[in-house]
């Protein structure tokens, strides 16, 4: 009932100071609302960024080693970079010795990609042609909506059977079904036996499985030369169990295989590396890390600017009810009463600044940025009010203290 109390009388006085004074409350209260919309207003914009890049990025997979010439993080730049690209890159021998040697994985997959133009009749349209093994499916998410993904025979044996993306479905077969129709790459008829699901444009212009199409790699092969060091380098990935240990022993079973496959002795360097996809993401975090505590100084110096107002305010208001103060005194109202009223009178008036700022992110989050989408998260509003109910216990402690100290005769008196 006290903390109640205390609460009501709290908001019927600020309520009073706030009407009684309006155009120097607002003024004192802008500093905390431009702080609090500077501090939130950066960490949303950093949520919805760092969100959508990692959304755009998720087709990398989770629990996948890659095995390349080059690593995702240069954490040494003074490695000299021309040896990356003398290292060998894998190739189907490779893959043959990977699956037959490696215990650890779930999955093992080779695949290589390159635009190419896709016709059927008079239509045409340029889009990323992948081939890949029948194990890709295991180890990336593969959405098909319509038909099926080739089956093992298919893949083994090289037969020309595609799977496309929507806009190459659009483009064409527009107004037909596409299953069971053929269409042309390189000269080579290929029959679509899948569609996959729409994904849409992807932020940054990551591109998306919409313009892609997935054909055998044996089939890929008939087309591209891959055992060339001027023809399409492929890729190997690899799927470790659901955990991180079981990823710490694949990688460390790759590194063996691919050391005995390649023939380096034991003083030799690896010349390869074993990438995950999270390296992408942590050097995407460090990177928003920064912008973010660029977010607290330019929000803190307004705030502490709205800190000093509302500290302001509490003086006067101490100033102006110095009389009242004394008569509650004389009718036996304790210090802590009038110091948890003043106290509370700061806090709710930084949280009106505190609620100011936070409504307007939420408008910016109705303003359209093309892929982008803002989204304001509760754990940013709990941060706002937080931050609010400390800048306002700060400012409103010294106001607060000095009108419990006061003697009710003096403050009678004045």
């Amino acid at each position: 009932m006290f903390v109640l109390r205390q609460i009501y009388e709290s908001l019927k006085f600020a309520g009073g100071a706030l009407r009684a004074n309006v155009l120097r409350t607002v003024l004192s209260l802008l500093g905390v609302t431009i702080g609090i919309f500077a501090i939130i207003g950066v960490f949303t914009m950093v949520d919805s960024l760092e969100k959508s890049i990692k959304e755009s990025f998720s087709f990398l997979g989770a629990n996948i080693l890659t095995i390349d010439r080059f690593p995702y993080a240069f954490d040494n730049p003074d490695f000299p970079w021309w040896e990356y690209f003398r290292r060998p890159a894998p190739d189907t021998k490779e893959f043959d010795f990977l699956q037959a040697n490696l215990k650890s994985a779930s999955a093992l997959t080779i695949y290589a990609s390159r635009n190419t133009l896709i016709k059927q009749g008079n239509n045409s349209i340029s889009g990323e042609l992948t081939g890949a093994s029948f194990d890709y499916q295991d180890v990336y998410d593969m959405p098909i909506e319509k038909g099926r993904y080739f089956t093992q025979m298919e893949s083994d044996g090289g037969r020309n059977v595609i799977i496309i993306g929507v806009n190459l479905v659009e483009t064409l077969f527009p107004f037909q079904e596409p299953i069971g129709k053929e269409l042309k790459v390189k000269g080579q008829k290929y029959t679509v036996i899948g569609v996959f699901k729409r994904e849409g444009e992807g932020f940054l212009g990551v591109s998306s499985k919409d313009d892609a199409a997935f054909i055998p790699f044996r089939s890929f092969q008939k087309i591209y030369t891959t055992r060339s060091r001027f023809g399409v380098q492929p890729n190997l990935a690899v799927k470790g169990k659901e955990s991180d240990i079981g990823l710490v022993e694949l990688e460390s079973e790759l590194a063996g295989a691919l050391r005995s496959s390649r023939g380096l002795k034991p003083k030799d360097k690896n010349n390869f590396d074993l990438n995950r996809p999270e390296a992408i993401a942590d050097a995407i975090g460090s990177v928003f890390d920064v912008i973010g505590v660029a977010g607290w100084v330019i929000g803190g110096f307004s705030i502490l600017v709205g800190g000093f107002g509302i500290a302001n305010i509490m003086f006067v208001s101490v100033k102006e009810r110095t009389s009242m103060i004394g008569i509650q005194k004389s009718l036996g109202a304790q210090n802590y009463f009038i110091l948890f009223q003043f106290l509370f009178e700061a806090i709710f008036l930084s949280l009106i600044g505190g609620f100011g700022g936070i409504f307007l992110v939420w408008l910016i989050t109705f303003i359209p940025f093309g892929t982008l989408i803002i989204g304001l998260s509760m754990e940013n509003v709990l941060l706002g009010l937080g931050v609010s109910i400390i800048v306002g216990t700060a400012s409103g402690i010294v106001p607060a203290a000095m009108a419990a100290r006061l003697d009710p005769v003096i403050a009678i008196r004045q």
